[in-house]
């Protein structure tokens, strides 16, 4: 009898790190740095490149987008999170967000976008020159 509930103890401890490893593989995090450049008067155009660390290696992004109402010029350098990843793959796509800001020299950028697939990046960094929107909403990321 002893040794029944020792093994239905055994099997129970199985099936739960088993049900706790699938659930932190279905959506997972991985870190971000992205170099976001963006120009324009009435209608801007932005690009960049970046790179994500997911799992030990090291994916290159190359950045898009045009914004309508910018007003100046600007780059950033952006750190962060993308987390709901499931795949590297994951991260690409058409990201929208959420209210506008205006910064100037020196400023800092704070944003949180999302895209189709429910990654989320939650980025902040520097911002040098002047644009009265970074207009990230609408960006697009693809995997190089």
């Amino acid at each position: 009898m002893m040794s029944l509930v020792r093994t239905l103890r055994f099997v129970a401890a199985v099936v739960a790190v088993v049900a706790f490893s699938s659930v932190q593989s279905y959506a997972q995090t991985g870190t971000v740095r992205l170099n976001v450049v963006k120009a324009g008067f009435i209608v801007g155009v932005g690009g960049g490149s970046g790179v994500l660390h997911y799992h030990g290696r090291n994916y290159p992004l190359r950045l898009g987008g045009i914004g309508i109402g910018s007003l100046g010029v600007a780059s950033a350098s952006l750190t962060g999170t993308a987390s709901n990843l499931r795949s590297p793959s994951d991260i690409a796509g058409t990201y929208g967000a959420a209210g506008a800001g205006g910064t100037f020299v020196g400023g800092a950028q704070v944003v949180t976008l999302q895209n189709e697939k429910g990654v989320v990046l939650r980025l902040s960094g520097p911002q040098i020159g002047f644009q009265v929107s970074l207009g990230l909403a609408g960006m697009t990321i693809a995997m190089q």
